[in-house]
């Protein structure tokens, strides 16, 4: 059995039900938009975030959930996929897991009406039931995942960037939204009670060890397979990276900025960096905090009592530091 399947175990019952939920939450009365948005449910991901919704919101709560619960799922579901469908007018990507985006497939104008439409969706659904204390951990997500992505592009520009900007950088972007789906399993079956702050913090840290290891994957190992520098073409700034420059010569460091700014499609030049990256333990480095990530939500989770719902939750920890791609 896959690791996926095996974490989803505990509640795949409320994953079928939630599946037939969000469908719903999406109908219009726009052909077009139909159209658009069966192409999107048919192409889901793995559905990490409407999990991590359920198995938080029964293991805080001894195994219930509720309508709330359902409503959580869809929201973060339909904003995620709507910042997705965002994010691919904005990088100009024509593919999204393997498949044509939205924007390649009905052109960029379309796209971000789409994306529009399903945040739109999305609060409205809080709105009209009342679920205001879901609807506030999800906006703030959406605002700081905005943020995230404006400081990465601004502080991009001089390649010479702290750790403590980069960590500040991963936590809008990557672990607040992995943040908002736990608080909200929490918010959605006991409000108001420390479970909710304890599980926003859980999610944060995972979001943290998640993004690390997306950038040890362009260094690549024995493991993960050949090394592939899509970071360095792209010009961004990864933890091994940020580590070596750091925590080498003057000489050395004005090369690698000059390298990762000015060669960065030069393959043997990318191949150059991340062999110096290696060698001066920027890999090492990396792996160390991640873990640390990872010990510190094991930590989190270590307070609530022995569940199949915790236990799946531990397998999604590891899952985030072993996966292979």
């Amino acid at each position: 059995m896959k690791v996926v399947e095996q974490i989803k175990l505990p509640i795949i019952d409320e994953m079928e039900l939630f599946e037939k939920k969000f469908s719903q939450s999406m109908t219009s009365k726009v052909a077009l938009l139909n159209r658009i948005t069966h192409y999107i449910v048919n192409r889901k991901g793995k559905q990490m975030r409407p999990m991590f919704v359920f198995l938080v919101a029964k293991m805080v709560s001894q195994g219930k959930v509720n309508e709330r619960t359902y409503r959580g799922a869809s929201v973060i579901e339909l904003i995620h996929t709507a910042t997705l469908v965002h994010d691919d007018v904005v990088d100009d990507s024509n593919q999204r897991r393997g498949f044509f985006s939205i924007n390649a497939l009905w052109k960029n104008k379309i796209a971000v009406l789409v994306g529009d439409y399903l945040l739109s969706k999305g609060l409205l659904l809080s709105i009209d039931n009342g679920d205001f204390d879901l609807l506030k951990i999800i906006s703030v997500a959406v605002r700081e995942m905005s943020e995230g992505e404006l400081l990465q592009i601004e502080k991009a520009r001089n390649l010479d960037i702290t750790e403590e900007i980069y960590y500040e950088i991963i936590r809008q972007k990557t672990a607040t939204l992995i943040a908002a789906c736990c608080g909200l399993g929490a918010c959605s079956v006991v409000p108001e009670s420390d479970d909710v702050q304890k599980m926003v913090k859980f999610g944060e840290l995972i979001g943290m060890a998640f993004q690390i290891k997306d950038d040890l994957f362009d260094y690549g190992n024995t493991a993960i397979g050949k090394p592939t520098g899509i970071d360095i073409k792209e010009q961004k700034m990864t933890l091994p990276l940020i580590y070596t420059i750091n925590h080498c010569s003057k000489e050395k460091k004005k090369w690698l900025i000059n390298s990762v700014k000015n060669h960065n499609k030069d393959k043997k030049r990318v191949k150059e960096v991340i062999d110096f990256v290696k060698v001066s333990g920027g890999l090492e480095y990396a792996i160390t905090v991640m873990n640390q990530f990872k010990e510190e939500a094991l930590s989190i989770l270590s307070e609530y009592p022995a569940s199949d719902y915790k236990s799946s939750l531990e397998l999604m920890v590891d899952y985030v530091i072993d996966r292979k791609k």
